[in-house]
C-alpha cells in the first residue's frame, strides 16, 4: 500500500522523532557564547574559533532579545 504524502513524517512523529537538523552548539556552549559576547570579552570570530564554528552559527545562537549590537571603535582624530 502506497504511503500518502505526509504519512511518512505522522509515522516518525508517533515514533517519538523530530524532525530538522541538529544544534551545532550546545545550550551550554550557546549560553558561555552568549555570556562572553554580552561582556564583550570575546569577538564573535574568537567565539567561533573557541567552538569550530563559523561566525554566523554563532549569531544564530545569540539571544537577539539581549543582545545589544556592538558598535565600532570610536578612534580618536586629531586635527593639525
Amino acid at each position: 500500500m502506497p504511503v500518502l504524502p505526509g504519512q511518512r513524517a505522522v509515522r516518525a512523529r508517533a515514533r517519538g522523532r523530530v524532525g530538522g537538523r541538529r544544534p551545532k552548539l550546545t545550550e551550554d556552549q550557546a549560553a558561555l557564547a552568549q555570556r562572553l559576547y554580552d561582556e564583550r570579552e570575546k569577538t564573535v570570530q574568537q567565539i567561533a574559533d573557541m567552538f569550530g564554528v563559523p561566525r554566523s552559527t554563532v549569531y544564530g545562537h545569540l539571544d537577539k532579545t539581549r543582545t545589544v549590537p556592538r558598535q565600532p571603535k570610536k578612534t580618536a582624530v586629531t586635527k593639525p
